[in-house]
């Protein structure tokens, strides 16, 4: 009787899941549903009415989740026909940080009627900048003492880690603090649901939580530096056991049962990053190939065989993306939200109408009027920090830019110079890591973006100067999930070994390769030389007016009534 997994990816806006055969990775069914709240990042809708929020809030549902769960694996066993006993493990990723409050037995704070309407009793996203100010303070303090760890996160932490978050919650909602038995990032507050059993694990704990070995965080004296009281709520509500990614944090119980729909007992992997995840969809990961999840935003995974430190990077963890190899992780906070955003505010009627009246997307139909242009046909340049600088700056109040803007200039431009700045951002990640001495020797491209979108890969091909190959999976996290799932049921459920021997006959690639074309190359040199420059003139000091704007945009925003 053949087996089958389950993986679950919960992204930004959805929750996506794969049943996927062990024996050769074969994808049998997929299944996804929106979550019904989206991002909260302008209102809180709450008993009492609608709560304004200020900038760079970002805010998700967690009952969002329980309703994938308890959805989209009765789909994909409905759709497939496959009987749960044939089900050996599930696997689950998330963004991250996405940082939760819960009571004693895991129920959200934001469920409780005294706490549903206060903001910070609610899941902060990944994208929650407002503890931007606390990564500024972390950083200050840490680069004062010399804490030796900095030189694993590229010499600054940022306002998406968990650190910043719990000082933005001990500063600013102290009672919810004090109220929360635990605080939780989604994936594993979902294998908690499932099995009962609180835990954490080596990628999230390593890169969210400042422990770069995967386990071990920052001493309470440095905590206690940032604020007296986060020593005893790190180590009071935050020491669930970690355990290595590709493990099984535990079996499915009776709750956990009746609410996907699996047997008690099948196997449930430790909770996983959603790029962090996906390698292995893709084949065995080894050091020196990278791969990119693109996505609403592009996350850089690049194992390495030692340690060397890189400035500018997320995080070096040990053990971070598969055991055994150091994990570098590099990326960019904005490119998929951004090509959205520009499509639903930017974009012009006929060319939404065209898209509507062919059944596409208005982005691929901007990407279509894009292709024909040619490299700097359009004299624009952009920067692609809508959602600030990840890497290699680390800064999340810096924006967007578009430079050369012109009376002739059309929407088809503009968004080409906005997916060209994407690749230009991916080519200064690259070169980081090489300038510093980390090979990066190969590159493949996995999420959405990457299988629908040729003419933002050639693009890519051509700014980077490298081969792309692309993940055959649509669904790089959810397939890498199901790929761990089997790892954590083991040979003797019908498993494997290891994520490798996993990987090994589970993961694929499609077969497209996208070669760079030499006579764009001096091109784009060129305009990559622009985008270096403009980068160290709004991003390194030369002007500080995206913070000054943003701070006026703050204050303005703050002497609104709330609704």
């Amino acid at each position: 009787m053949e087996k089958y997994t389950v993986g679950i990816d919960f992204g930004t806006l959805s929750g996506r899941a794969l049943l996927v055969r062990v024996s050769d990775g074969a994808e049998i069914a997929s299944a996804s549903l929106d979550y019904p709240h989206g991002v909260m990042d302008t209102v809180l809708t709450t008993p009492d009415g609608e709560l304004r929020l200020l900038p760079n809030w970002a805010l998700a549902h967690p009952m969002d989740w329980l309703e994938v769960l308890g959805t989209v694996v009765r789909r994909l066993l409905a759709e497939s026909g496959i009987v749960p006993a044939q089900v050996i493990g599930i696997g689950i990723d998330s963004t991250t940080c996405t940082l939760l409050p819960t009571d004693e037995r895991g129920e959200p704070l934001c469920v409780d009627p005294r706490h549903a309407g206060d903001p910070h009793a609610y899941a902060k996203l990944w994208k929650h900048h407002a503890a931007q100010k606390y990564a500024t303070k972390l950083n200050e303090i840490a680069a004062r003492r010399g804490e030796s760890w900095l030189a694993n996160y590229g010499g600054a932490i940022q306002s998406e880690w968990a650190v910043p978050k719990l000082m933005e919650i001990l500063d600013e909602a102290p009672g919810i603090a004090e109220e929360a038995a635990h605080f939780c990032d989604a994936a594993d507050w979902l294998v908690w649901r499932l099995t009962g059993r609180l835990t954490q694990n080596t990628c999230i704990h390593g890169y969210k939580c400042i422990a770069p070995d995967g386990v071990h965080g920052p001493t309470d004296d440095f905590l206690a530096a940032l604020d007296p009281r986060l020593p005893a709520l790190i180590r009071d509500k935050m020491s669930a056991p970690v355990l290595p990614v590709g493990s099984r944090a535990g079996v499915i119980s009776e709750e956990g049962a009746a609410l996907c729909g699996l047997l008690p007992g099948t196997a449930v992997a430790t909770g996983h990053a959603d790029a962090h995840v996906a390698p292995p969809s893709a084949g065995v990961p080894r050091a020196g190939h990278m791969f990119a999840m693109i996505g609403t935003s592009t996350c850089m995974l690049l194992p390495g065989a030692e340690f060397v430190p890189v400035p500018g990077v997320c995080g070096i963890v040990k053990d971070g993306i598969v055991p055994g190899l150091w994990g570098y992780e590099a990326g960019l906070g904005c490119v998929g939200d951004a090509f959205a955003w520009f499509a639903e505010n930017c974009a012009p009627e006929d060319v939404k109408r065209e898209a509507g009246e062919r059944g596409i997307s208005v982005i691929a139909r901007l990407s279509e009027k894009m292709d024909a242009l040619l490299p700097g046909e359009s004299g624009l340049i952009a920067l692609n920090w809508w959602n600030g600088n990840r890497s290699p700056l680390g800064d999340t109040d810096l924006s967007g830019l578009f430079v050369g803007l012109n009376l002739a200039t059309r929407p088809e431009e503009m968004f080409r110079s906005l997916v060209e700045a994407t690749a230009f951002g991916t080519r200064a990640i690259i070169e980081n890591y090489r300038e510093h001495g980390v090979p990066v020797s190969a590159f493949t491209a996995s999420g959405g973006i990457a299988q629908k979108n040729p003419a933002l890969m050639q693009i890519y091909a051509d700014v980077l100067g490298m081969e792309i190959a692309v993940g055959a999976s649509k669904e790089g996290p959810a397939k890498g999930s199901a790929i761990y799932a089997a790892s954590a049921a083991g040979p003797e459920r019908g498993g494997y070994r290891d994520i490798f021997e996993a990987a090994a006959a589970m993961g694929s690639v499609s077969g497209k390769v996208y070669r760079p074309n030499p006579a764009h190359r001096s091109i784009y040199d060129a305009l990559y030389r622009e985008y270096l420059a403009l980068t160290d003139y709004f991003g390194r000091g030369g002007s500080d007016v995206m913070k000054r704007l943003l701070a006026l945009r703050t204050a303005a925003r703050a002497g609104k009534p709330r609704a």
